[in-house]
């Protein structure tokens, strides 16, 4: 799938990428309105109704991504309600046997990741994941989403990146899109990023349902 000669750094997300998705699924789309429901005493099916409508107000910009923008705009304890499910913080299961493998192989590991620093610092504490990488980046550091061009700037400026010997991996077609415009050599999508829910297809970019693929692919340079 790749020629691992050609690429010196792999630039990975982290919901859905490194971690399964379905923690954030459930927070956001099970219990953000349970909780507001019962807060605003008002049915279910309403509470629902007005999540979704604010989601969709800012979706794709940095406040999507805001803990505290979503603390103020519904009047939730986000922090707390994340630290209340932490036990459902999970790795994917071949997440790192592949960094492991990248480290082998000396190619720099760096989380390219939208997640707030609050969330991202409690998913850090409840998995194994750091040990894996060697550097972080948090769109929130650089005041754009990674669906932003100046996203990208930044990082590749901050780790002095070869953006054409980069590989980026990413659950979402519309970000390894933002990487290619960004002149991001290598894109690869995840189609399986919620581990309860079936698989996604993506039209513009290869894509893989478990990391041993790329370890096991005799088609291209194997990585040690």
């Amino acid at each position: 799938m790749f020629d691992w000669n050609t690429i010196d750094t792999v630039l990975l997300d982290m919901d859905g990428t490194l971690l399964d998705l379905h923690f954030d699924t459930h927070f956001w789309l099970t219990l953000v309105p349970q909780q507001l429901s019962q807060q605003r005493n008002i049915h279910l099916h309403a509470a629902k109704t007005l999540v979704e409508q604010a989601y969709k107000k800012v979706q794709g910009t940095l406040e999507w991504y805001c803990l505290d923008y979503w603390q103020q705009a519904l009047g939730l304890d986000i922090l707390t309600l994340h630290y209340s499910i932490a036990e459902r913080i999970q790795l994917r299961q071949d997440s790192m046997p592949f960094l492991q493998a990248l480290g082998a192989a000396n190619k720099k590991r760096i989380l390219f990741t939208n997640a707030h620093p609050k969330s991202l610092s409690l998913k850090l504490e409840h998995t194994e994941l750091a040990s894996g990488l060697d550097a972080i980046l948090s769109s929130h550091e650089t005041g754009y989403p990674k669906e932003h061009p100046e996203f990208w700037r930044h990082g590749l400026a901050k780790f002095n990146l070869d953006p054409a010997r980069c590989l980026f991996i990413d659950d979402s077609e519309v970000i390894l899109a933002a990487s290619r415009r960004a002149g991001i050599g290598h894109q690869l999508g995840i189609m399986n990023p919620d581990s309860k829910k079936p698989n996604k297809r993506f039209s513009d970019f290869p894509a893989i349902d478990d990391y041993h693929l790329l370890l096991m692919d005799s088609r291209s340079t194997p990585l040690s």
